[in-house]
């Protein structure tokens, strides 16, 4: 089980994958929104995305997990 942490404090601004979904090392997870930025948050693994702590919209901080990968 690896989790994908927030790289940076901000809006989650577009969740990009769906749970359940296949994603692969490298590959984007959610974009978060911070001072008027894209910030891509990736996986560090290959695997199955088992389930989102964060929801499109949700404020979070740097190292807040937003997904858990399979």
């Amino acid at each position: 089980m690896t989790e994908v942490k927030a790289n940076m404090a901000g809006n989650v601004w577009k969740i990009v994958v769906e749970e359940g979904e296949t994603v692969t090392e490298g590959q984007d997870t959610a974009i978060l929104e911070s001072m008027k930025m894209e910030i891509h948050n990736s996986t560090t693994t290959d695997g199955t995305v088992k389930e989102f702590k964060v929801s499109e919209g949700d404020f979070i901080n740097e190292g807040d997990v937003i997904a858990i990968i399979e």
